[in-house]
């Protein structure tokens, strides 16, 4: 495997035949993605298929055993600092005291050792640095008002957000989202990822999101990526969710149904429930 630097401000992510295998085993090959800046991206597909392994591989945590991967111009690895990352969603317990604004800190602190520093007068100028730049992340996901509150007495839409913000305080350029509507009510999952698209659309940040269900997304999507059985798909969302794709993907007859409402519903494939109805409601 080789690292091309085709990579630029407007590709920030290029990969090209790009396959990881683990433990022998082949999780997805022939991978082939541009995302340029400001882009919206989905990657869909059943459990098990590489979704999560496609966005550490972004991340330079998984090497290629076959292909080609740039990031922001630079091997994966050597951009990872430059990346913005929202892991698969933990749960705060209730009773936890630490408050919203100080979990997006975090993001700027967070690997020191000890405490993060304080925002005392002995460092008044970093302070006030943390400071501004703590409240600007909080203010452009619209949490301010609930940020000086403890994470665990917060909704999930709104922990969601500050987990965002904190993803945002460095100001990356990708921004890498593993499965953020998970565990979100459908109100919550529309907000969080009309929240993403603004992000995306006014600041030039190219967003990959990992999804289980397109439906709360496929109004924002530039594109989406779908992996199943080793293999992948991409382009737009009208290219890719179809009948005749999907059917070649899987190579077993599949089925794209839209209801009267909109939605997407992938009949046929062999994972139940439907891959793009609501996973948490059968």
């Amino acid at each position: 495997m080789t690292v091309e630097h085709t990579g630029s401000a407007s590709t920030p992510v290029v990969a090209s035949g790009a396959a990881v295998t683990l433990g022998g085993r082949t999780i997805w090959s022939d991978v082939d993605l541009t995302i340029g800046a400001g882009e919206f991206v989905a990657v869909l597909g059943p459990n098990g298929a590489g979704k999560s392994t496609l966005i550490k591989a972004i991340l330079g945590l998984i090497p290629l055993s076959a292909g080609t991967m740039s990031v922001l111009g630079r091997d994966p690895a050597a951009a990872r600092r430059l990346l913005g990352y929202l892991p698969q969603r933990r749960n705060f317990e209730p009773g936890l005291r630490i408050r919203g604004i100080d979990l997006v800190r975090l993001g700027l602190d967070g690997s020191r050792w000890g405490i993060p520093l304080p925002w005392g007068t002995r460092w008044s100028a970093r302070a006030r640095s943390v400071r501004d730049r703590v409240e600007a992340a909080i203010a452009r996901v619209g949490a301010t008002e609930y940020a000086g509150r403890p994470i665990g007495q917060l909704s999930g839409g709104e922990q969601q957000r500050l987990l965002i913000a904190q993803a945002l305080i460095r100001d990356p350029k990708v921004l890498l989202l593993d499965e953020p509507l998970d565990s979100l009510d459908l109100p919550n999952q529309a907000s969080v990822a009309a929240l993403v698209a603004r992000i995306c659309r006014s600041e030039g940040v190219a967003a990959v999101l990992v999804a289980h269900d397109v439906n709360p997304v496929v109004a924002y999507l530039d594109r989406v990526v779908y992996l199943a059985r080793g293999r992948s798909v991409s382009g737009t969302v009208d290219e890719v969710i179809n009948s005749s794709t999907l059917t070649e993907l899987y190579g077993t007859g599949v089925e794209v149904l839209r209801t009267p409402g909109g939605r997407l519903v992938v009949v046929g494939q062999p994972e139940p429930p439907s891959l793009h109805g609501d996973r948490h409601t059968h």
